[in-house]
């Protein structure tokens, strides 16, 4: 009879995201295989990097990240950092906290111990279904119990595709906390003194260049999971049509609006470029976007360049995730666009669109929420240079040509 996970399918695209979309095989389950520690350490001897789940209640899911189990004898003398995590349901939302601690579990007297300072900070105890962790432990997790706790289950899960090693784990880690932060940052986000309810972002590039892709990488970091909600085009037919050069807008068009107010305007332009591609931009389409740019410049418009398509985003950002590496693979594309356009270096963007990603990836998530705040503060920026008469009644019509 096939052992199943009681790790919900949610929860386990959570943690396969967390450690960079690994795969995750279930190895022990204390229910199925036995409550002893040497059932544990015989199934999950030599299988490499494990995770523990500990499941204490149907809600909550406390997991730890280990090396191989048969370094954790008593006298082994090898070092298992462990990392750990905790996915809460709360709300009607999945909430993930993590922790990295610098201990070595090890096996003894028949329970799986942490040890700091000769003091036992968690331990789980397999014959009695028992996990008991510190205060310490519990907060940085956003436990709501600390000491000695009963738990429902026990599994361990080989990881496949992880890169086993501290300073990786230490990344992902941050990269979930940083992005985390940069979501709840633009969920509250508010135009600069409510001048408007809403933003409007012009994206304006060529065919396949990746706006309708750009589109639904947003829409899926925040849903949580990949979404098509725009159709993407192809580099010979192109499915988003803001403006058709065959047929311009004209005043007699129903949706045309002679004088627009401040909240129908466009706010910022997003020029959306393939970074493949950049050397390879024809003189007709050179042509079209500094036509564009000098209309957009005469109407004091906000900019920022958006390049798509970048193969490896864990080499463009730096370890703290605040800002470009600027890698010598990206910096001769960023130097183009601002020689190109006159955009400054800081507002050339770059992200790796969920063209064809079926999981969504934190390093990912952090690039694309960074280059939105981007657009969203060179908004405010425009919204705060608008001089007073222009704040109530709009003069000026833009009509950008692609």
């Amino acid at each position: 009879m096939e052992v199943t996970t009681r790790l919900t399918w949610t929860d386990e695209i959570h943690l396969r995201n967390l450690l960079g979309n690994v795969s995750l095989s279930l190895l022990y389950k204390s229910s199925a295989h036995g409550d002893r520690i040497e059932d544990m350490v015989q199934r999950c001897s030599h299988q490499g990097c494990t995770v523990t789940m500990i499941y204490v209640n149907d809600n909550i899911i406390v997991a730890f990240m280990l090396g191989n189990y048969s370094n954790l004898c008593e006298n082994s003398t090898e070092l298992n950092d462990s990392l750990w995590f905790s996915v809460q349901k709360k709300n009607g939302t999945t909430e993930v906290e993590t922790l990295l601690l610098n201990v070595a579990p090890k096996i003894s007297d028949k329970q799986l111990v942490g040890r700091s300072l000769q003091k036992d900070i968690f331990l789980i105890r397999l014959y009695n279904n028992t996990i008991y962790l510190t205060e310490m432990i519990a907060k940085n997790l956003k436990l709501d119990f600390y000491g000695f706790q009963k738990y429902l289950e026990c599994e361990v899960f080989r990881v496949e595709g992880f890169k086993d090693n501290l300073h990786y784990a230490k990344k992902i880690m941050k990269a979930g906390e940083h992005r985390n932060r940069l979501l709840a940052e633009i969920r509250a986000y508010k135009p600069y003194a409510d001048l408007v309810s809403e933003i409007r972002i012009l994206l304006v590039g060529p065919v396949g260049s990746g706006k309708s892709s750009f589109f639904n990488s947003v829409k899926s970091v925040f849903h949580g999971h990949v979404t098509c909600q725009a159709i993407v085009g192809s580099d010979v037919t192109s499915i988003t049509e803001q403006f058709n050069p065959h047929k311009p807008i004209t005043p007699e068009h129903s949706t045309f609006i002679t004088s627009p107010s401040l909240k129908d305007r466009i706010h910022c332009v997003a020029y959306v470029l393939d970074i493949n591609s950049i050397d390879n931009l024809s003189s007709k389409m050179l042509a079209k976007f500094k036509k564009v740019h000098k209309e957009v410049l005469s109407c004091g418009i906000a900019h920022v360049a958006l390049l798509t398509n970048v193969s490896n985003c864990s080499e463009v950002l730096q370890d703290n995730f605040l800002n470009m590496s600027r890698s010598m693979t990206s910096q001769s594309q960023v130097t183009n666009v601002n020689k190109m356009l006159g955009i400054p270096i800081s507002n050339i963007l770059m992200v790796g669109n969920y063209a064809s990603d079926l999981e969504l990836n934190p390093v990912n998530d952090i690039l694309i929420l960074s280059a939105l705040r981007q657009m969203l503060r060179a908004a405010d920026d425009f919204l705060e240079d608008l001089p007073l008469e222009e704040t109530g009644a709009i003069v000026r019509v833009l009509q950008p040509h692609v």
